[in-house]
């Protein structure tokens, strides 16, 4: 039964002739091509940020007993003083 009325549905579709398009506001190859000059400065930006862990050695943090909020990472050395 869903079946014959999909079949009747697409058929119906078919035989309603050629649909005018929506109208662009640009040639299909202009925004395409701006969408990818976008996402490629949007990559270059990303990119630019990829030394940003390279940049200094790793500090260990200390244990300061007076946070209001200790880190969890801290492996039990601010408390107990």
């Amino acid at each position: 039964m869903l079946l014959q009325q999909i079949a009747t549905f697409v058929a119906a579709a078919g035989e309603s002739g050629h649909e005018e398009l929506a109208p662009l506001i640009a040639p299909p190859l202009v925004i395409g091509g701006s969408m990818f000059a976008i996402l490629l400065v949007l990559m270059f930006i990303t990119l630019s940020y990829s030394n940003l862990g390279r940049r200094h050695e790793a500090v260990e943090e200390h244990a300061d007993p007076h946070r209001q909020h200790t880190n969890k990472h801290d492996h039990g050395q601010a408390q107990g003083h």
